[in-house]
């Protein structure tokens, strides 16, 4: 997953919900698709977040002596800058990225 390539919006945006619900014809299936979606992109940042910062880790125990780390506020600044999860999910949405399928009507099918 490359986010700096996205062109979700950082800031909020009003999207139509005409075009959130048309994949599916239920808004309400298009946004628990987008959220479960989103939840995955927050992990995926969380879990990279992590590994990058635990570069940085220093293991002492003194509580006297604090190291400010630029290096690692700059790590920190970035993905404090990137879209959020529910933006990144919402525009993999719209643009046709997010594979999905009702499996009620696919069990029926067969």
């Amino acid at each position: 997953m490359d986010l700096k390539k996205s062109n979700a919006p950082v800031n909020t945006t009003t999207i139509d919900k005409n075009l959130i619900d048309k994949p599916t014809d239920n808004i309400y299936e298009a946004i628990s698709i987008i959220s479960k979606r989103a939840n995955q992109i927050n992990t995926d940042i969380k879990k990279e977040l992590l590994e990058k910062l635990d570069e940085f880790a220093t293991y002492n125990d003194s509580l006297e002596e604090v190291f400010e780390n630029k290096e690692q506020i700059e790590v920190s600044k970035f993905y404090e800058r990137l879209p959020k999860p529910h933006s990144l999910a919402a525009q993999e949405w719209l643009e046709g990225k997010i594979y999905h399928r009702n499996t009620k009507t696919d069990s029926e099918t067969v």
